[in-house]
């Protein structure tokens, strides 16, 4: 293979630490040695961790986050099963998606991309009917909207539903108590603030979400993602239920690893402070947000195309002049947008200050006089304050 290298800033996957791709590399175990066991254990010590929970179901599933997603609602949703789903954007879209297909009648509560859930809207559809399940998105990977938690998880518990969480994107980039805020169910993706290549979908089922999973009438109708049978090969049992992907959860376990060495505090914290300082370059540039301060994820920045410039481009030439990777929009907000993201090894100064001068010239390129400098410089100064 002759394979470029690229710096990866778009919604994902991020940069991967030279000691993950290390681990990967190591000489592979069989999936029930005694050795790979012990490291799956330390895998689920620190997912709990890095998760701030107890849950003794708390692994990652051998597939991409869409796997978790997935994972999550066909272990919970039986036929019937009314279901709430709060969608800003695509991936909301999609856990309704699922929902429907597990047999649940699904109710979106939808509203315009770049805009938090509207928790009247949802309170009243939860109380529409006897709700078992509502599930939303945290950090929606497809807007860059940081939906916040205590509320609507409250108002779901109140309401004796099931919460199901989509912290993809949101996972190690901003703060998840999981116990203290009470989620039933979650699950993630090791391919943003993790920084641990695709492939792997950590989840973590909480005692409320173990007793539906238990009380089914029939079971689940995936076998591969049934977290009953899961449940045995990642738990004291050992029994054989599929081959692990050994060297992804070597990268895994690195990952984590690196993550509680660094300090979960310290890199939410990290996240924050480069999100900003990337914004102050932007708004050197004269690009608008394309989510309002206050709601915007840290780790994933959306940016409105300014009239008269071709987005693809513009995309076009960051990787292929500059070897950087940032997003175009999805959904209806594709050739609106660009969706850039400084996520895990990826969010730090080094790339702010590549991203804005590769945008800066691909600006100029399209007949906009902006100054990469100054952009620089605002960054720098938002960074050091």
């Amino acid at each position: 293979m002759n394979l470029p290298e690229i710096l990866l800033l778009g919604p994902g996957p991020s940069p991967v630490p030279p000691e993950v791709l290390s681990a990967q590399a190591a000489p592979l175990l069989g999936h029930l040695d005694p050795a790979f066991l012990s490291l799956m254990e330390g895998i689920q010590a620190d997912l709990r961790t890095a998760l701030a929970t107890a849950n003794p179901l708390t692994l990652p599933i051998s597939g991409t986050g869409s796997a978790g997603m997935e994972a999550c609602l066909v272990n919970l949703v039986e036929h019937g099963d009314r279901v709430v789903i709060g969608v800003n954007g695509v991936f909301g879209k999609r856990m309704a998606e699922i929902g429907r297909r597990a047999g649940g009648e699904v109710v979106e509560v939808e509203v315009p991309f770049g805009r938090p859930l509207d928790l009247e809207e949802m309170q009243h559809a939860i109380d529409d009917g006897p709700t078992r399940i509502v599930g939303f998105v945290h950090a929606e990977t497809s807007t860059g909207v940081l939906q916040p938690l205590d509320d609507l998880l409250g108002r779901i518990k109140e309401a004796g539903a099931l919460s199901v969480v989509d912290c993809v994107t949101s996972f190690c980039g901003a703060p998840i108590q999981l116990d203290a805020l009470g989620i039933d169910c979650l699950y993630s993706g090791t391919q943003k603030c993790l920084s641990v290549p695709p492939g792997l979908a950590p989840v973590s089922f909480g005692p409320r979400a173990m007793a539906k999973v238990a009380e089914r009438a029939s079971p689940c109708p995936s076998w591969y993602l049934d977290l009953s049978l899961l449940g045995s090969y990642w738990g004291s049992e050992r029994v054989y239920h599929h081959t692990a992907p050994i060297a992804a959860l070597y990268g895994l376990a690195t990952g984590l690893g690196l993550v509680l060495a660094e300090g979960l505090e310290a890199r939410w914290q990290r996240h924050t402070k480069i999100g900003n300082a990337f914004w102050q370059g932007l708004t050197a540039l004269g690009l608008e947000p394309a989510v309002e301060a206050g709601l915007r994820t840290p780790m994933l920045t959306s940016i409105r195309v300014p009239d008269g410039v071709d987005e693809l481009n513009v995309r076009k030439r960051l990787r292929d002049v500059y070897q950087i990777e940032i997003g175009g929009g999805l959904g209806e907000w594709k050739g609106r947008v660009w969706r850039v993201g400084l996520m895990g090894h990826g969010a730090r100064m080094s790339s702010v200050v590549r991203v804005l001068s590769a945008l800066a010239d691909a600006l100029n390129v399209e007949g906009k006089s902006v100054s990469a400098s100054e952009a620089i410089a605002e960054a720098e100064r938002a960074f050091g304050d």
